[in-house]
């Protein structure tokens, strides 16, 4: 038996379970892990703690980190990687994925994702419904795409910058792409016109920094 443990049972977890166990054979299956105090099923699969996860009698145990907040996914990837614990990619059947595109371990890519040509991205990918990522973009490590983000080709995205819903991504150019810097916010629905300073959060239609009260 081989066990695939998707690492969080909250809206991202349950939302990618339906794919994933469709695509198990018989001799597999599909568990939730979870830290918090959750009942022993959600959705009708198994949820577990990570000590009982690792404690599940496989022949192979394989996880994808199913949290939104790119810094959490590197906490837990540090803790898998301490266990010895490997990597699934779930895929969903509507995603397309075109022509030279290299995507890291650990991907999460949901119904309707695309991703052309020319494309490199890093480990722990979220792509979240109906998003895209068009031609000759880089993207680093631990990255979320929120639903219907519409990132367009010669972007670059360092890791763990969180895209939000709906946000459109201008295109930039071979010579001088569009940068969201390291843990970078862009906003739900924002309008990104310029290159995004790392840690900053903007907003709006141009996309403009947050400003605190």
């Amino acid at each position: 038996m081989t066990i695939f443990g998707i690492y969080g049972a909250s809206g991202c977890g349950r939302g990618i379970v339906p794919f994933v166990s469709a695509a198990l054979a018989d001799h597999e299956r599909a568990v939730f892990i979870d830290d918090a105090d959750l009942p022993s099923t959600v959705n009708g699969y198994p949820c577990l703690k990570w000590p009982d996860f690792l404690e599940l009698e496989s022949s192979q145990r394989l996880v994808c980190l199913a949290i939104a907040d790119g810094t959490v996914r590197e906490k837990l990837d540090k803790k898998c990687i301490d266990a010895g614990v490997s990597y699934f990619s779930p895929r969903s059947n509507q995603t397309i994925i075109m022509d030279d595109v290299q995507i890291g371990e650990g991907a999460i890519l949901s119904p309707y994702v695309t991703i052309t040509s020319n494309i490199r991205i890093g480990r722990h990918f979220h792509a979240n419904l109906y998003s895209y990522v068009e031609h000759d973009c880089i993207i680093g490590d631990f990255v979320t795409f929120a639903p219907g983000v519409k990132c367009n080709g010669n972007v670059v995205i360092e890791d763990f910058a969180y895209i939000g819903t709906g946000a459109i991504l201008r295109q930039g150019t071979p010579g001088k792409p569009l940068v969201i810097g390291e843990g970078a916010v862009v906003g739900m629905g924002a309008v990104v016109t310029k290159s995004v300073s790392a840690g900053t959060t903007v907003v709006g239609n141009p996309a403009r920094p947050l400003e605190k009260d």
